[in-house]
């Protein structure tokens, strides 16, 4: 029984519809097996598979209640950020994937979510929150399934009916005891376009993907000089993430629209950057370049890297 009179799912949910949040849904701490989902995380981990991401590695990630020991509920978010612009073709100029076109999605994200969280602690001086959005030890994506919002697909990424995997996801935690949704089951069927399409092989198999491979990875985690050999002959363009697999998902060609976010259209220079001159942007420029922008997590020299890295390629495969 809900330890706060008044409070239910149904007035969450509504105000963070209200908040602008495209989806919501509740996942019960109880209703998850901590043991499974542990053991699923060591063993991908105990692969090697998250690469130089340390983070993933965090006792916290394994067992929800580390992160907030009051914990009964998460109120799991989604946010569409697809617009339909299109890149142009050509090899010179450089791709950016579609989560960073636009303003950072961390600041975005993070003012609905603490206004969710304010409005749920005024309800009650013993209602505790604490929210999340890609910016702590929680399995986001796990997180998501359970609480209806969507299911995790063959490339790792969360699929929304609605929307597709164009989605940015987000949690707050409460020691509300709200009523659960329903996990969402499974929707890739036989289909493995994703696992196809990826030039570096980085799906091993499905549901399981090694960062060591993954160009998203290498452009944006990766703090190396250089880039490895294995991935720099399959870039394509890339030097913020890669769209590749979610960009053959026939559920993305289907359902993704436009959203109704304004801070998510592209700035300016996001669409069409030249590959040479990004290889030889300033660091004053990259400042000037992306205000604002979850694209200042790819530092100046691994920008002019990874563009680099493109330039290289193009003229060996000439060659």
């Amino acid at each position: 029984m809900n330890q706060f009179s008044g409070t239910s799912s149904s007035k969450v949910k509504q105000k963070a519809l209200e908040l602008g949040f495209h989806k919501v849904g509740i996942a019960a701490v109880d209703g998850v097996d901590d043991d499974t989902e542990a053991q699923r995380l060591q063993a991908w981990i105990a692969l090697g598979y998250h690469a130089d991401m340390e983070w993933m590695t965090s006792p916290k990630r394994q067992d929800i209640r580390l992160v907030m020991p009051e914990v009964r509920s998460l109120i799991c978010v989604a946010l569409n950020y697809y617009t339909p612009h299109q890149r142009p073709e050509g090899k010179e100029y450089a791709k950016i994937s579609r989560y960073a076109w636009g303003r950072d999605y961390h600041k975005v994200m993070h003012k609905k979510l603490k206004a969710l969280s304010s409005w749920l602690q005024e309800l009650d001086e013993g209602i505790q929150a604490r929210y999340y959005a890609d910016t702590g030890p929680v399995q986001d994506k796990l997180w998501a399934q359970q609480a209806g919002i969507g299911w995790i697909a063959k490339n790792g990424n969360v699929i929304v009916r609605e929307y597709g995997s164009w989605v940015f996801l987000g949690e707050v935690l409460t020691n509300l005891e709200l009523t659960p949704d329903t996990p969402h089951t499974q929707h890739c069927g036989t289909c493995t376009r994703c696992i196809q399409a990826c030039p570096t092989n980085a799906i091993t198999s499905p549901f399981v993907v090694d960062a060591n491979r993954c160009i998203a990875y290498h452009t944006i985690e990766n703090r190396h000089e250089k880039l490895p050999e294995t991935v720099t002959p399959h870039l394509q363009g890339w030097v913020a993430g890669c769209d590749i697999c979610q960009d053959v998902c026939p559920w993305n060609q289907r359902f993704a629209h436009a959203t109704d976010v304004a801070e998510f259209q592209p700035y300016s220079g996001n669409l069409a950057p030249k590959l040479i001159e990004l290889a030889q942007i300033s660091d004053s420029e990259w400042d000037k370049q992306f205000p604002a922008s979850a694209l200042r997590r790819i530092k100046p020299e691994m920008l002019r890297r990874n563009a680099r890295a493109n330039l290289d390629a193009f003229q060996q495969a000439q060659e």
